[in-house]
């Protein structure tokens, strides 16, 4: 397996209002939008500084036939999307987008875990690499968290698909056992069986700012709620949960309140 393979390599935001999305997200994390220019629709690009972190567009027509939400979703670099497709459905897990080509930019396609949290496959067409970003930046995201339906199902299933390592596990009390992951040795997340309340599993995405109450403060003046946090982990950073103007949940993550 090469280096891509497991990595979180982009993010994709699809909401109900673009132009909305796009001011709330560059104030509140801090990233510079422009339009990607792809021909015959609507796409745009989330950056920070000079560097690619996220898409943007509108709920796809047969996702909002379907009563999608806005939500955000990950993509999970993969040596060979057909491959890594047929080995989803063989573990468990289901293709709710078979694998298609997005005109030189690369093959994808959208899949669910065994109890349905959803994220992307991709691989990127020719040699081009994406420029790299310290995970730590400002901007980018420093961490990513599954609430997953069972963890004792879900873990050994993204090991055999994306040979992803396990790490420390932290007992988290009644909530249960929080499980650090890594890739390439690297810890880039956790997680851990889902806790009643929460609906249905999914996969968050914390995006990297300045100072975390700062940060706050720019997302509930512009409609956004809180619904975790802020709290403290370990490690010393500080992080909360919220769910944007349009409905969608995102978390954020500091090192400073």
């Amino acid at each position: 397996m090469s280096k891509k393979h497991g990595a979180f390599v982009w993010y994709e935001l699809m909401t109900t209002d673009i132009e909305a999305a796009e001011e709330f997200y560059d104030a509140v994390v801090g990233w510079r939008s422009e339009d990607a220019g792809m021909p015959g629709m609507d796409y745009t690009l989330f950056k920070a500084g000079d560097v690619r972190v996220a898409g943007l567009m509108t709920i796809p027509e047969e996702a909002a036939k379907m009563n999608t939400p806005p939500a955000w979703i990950g993509y999970i670099g993969v040596d060979d999307v057909d491959a890594a497709a047929r080995k989803i459905a063989e573990l468990g897990g289901k293709v709710h987008r078979k694998p298609d080509d997005i005109p030189n930019i690369g093959r994808f396609a959208i899949v669910a875990d065994p109890h349905g949290a959803v994220f992307a496959l991709f691989k990127g067409a020719g040699d081009g690499e994406m420029p790299e970003i310290a995970r730590d930046a400002i901007g980018n995201v420093g961490w990513h968290e599954l609430m997953a339906g069972d963890l004792s199902v879900e873990f050994p299933f993204y090991q055999k698909l994306f040979g992803w390592g396990k790490d420390e596990a932290m007992d988290m009390g009644p909530m249960g056992v929080y499980q650090l992951f890594t890739h390439d040795g690297a810890q880039i997340g956790g997680m851990m069986t889902k806790t009643p309340e929460i609906p249905a599993p999914y996969w968050g995405y914390y995006f990297n700012v300045d100072a975390l109450d700062a940060a706050v403060e720019r997302a509930t003046s512009r409609g956004a709620k809180i619904v975790m946090g802020p709290m403290e982990v370990p490690g010393g950073a500080w992080v909360i949960g919220g769910v944007d103007p349009q409905g969608a949940h995102f978390s954020l993550v500091s090192t400073k309140r």
